[in-house]
């Protein structure tokens, strides 16, 4: 891993002591001094492998601790932040798992939002968009914690009925 500046010293380091590695560039633009630095900084520290963009404005930082630069968090908790807690829901084989109605470990995070679709891999997690509307998000999803953190899935009841028209 390659050195880093004291811009990036100092941007990890406020980071790390509030232990919020999930971050808008709104939060961080007090430590630099216009939007190109600001911009410039992000981008390197891109490259390094130290942040890792999860939306236009929505950031991750991989900690100080993370050996070789690795790091993971949990599938719910990454998508939740991607959508800023708005417009979303995971379901399939993932929300199966986390009601327990299949032993299967799933091998994909299948997340329903009204703004996206395709494929990315974040995080060694690979999550797959699929479009959806705001009512079904409404009635079919259940909020849930995981700590302190909530996040949004499919309700077990509609699980239960994904799971048997599977069959």
């Amino acid at each position: 891993m390659s050195g880093i500046s004291k811009n990036e010293l100092k941007l990890v380091s406020d980071i790390e002591f509030r232990k919020k590695y999930y971050f808008s560039r709104q939060e961080i633009r007090h430590h630099f001094l216009n939007q190109k630095q600001m911009t410039n900084t992000i981008y390197t520290m891109r490259k390094k492998g130290r942040i890792i963009r999860l939306s236009k404005t929505k950031y991750f930082l991989v900690p100080i601790k993370a050996r070789q630069g690795k790091w993971t968090d949990y599938p719910l908790i990454i998508s939740d932040e991607m959508f800023n807690g708005q417009d979303y829901f995971v379901g399939g084989w993932y929300a199966a798992h986390y009601w327990k109605l299949t032993d299967q470990i799933p091998m994909q995070v299948d997340v329903f939002t009204t703004k996206r679709q395709g494929k990315i891999n974040l995080l060694n997690s690979r999550f797959v968009f699929h479009r959806t509307t705001s009512q079904r998000i409404k009635t079919k999803s259940v909020v849930r914690k995981i700590g302190k953190h909530p996040f949004k899935i499919l309700s077990k009841r509609e699980a239960i009925k994904w799971i048997k028209s599977r069959k």
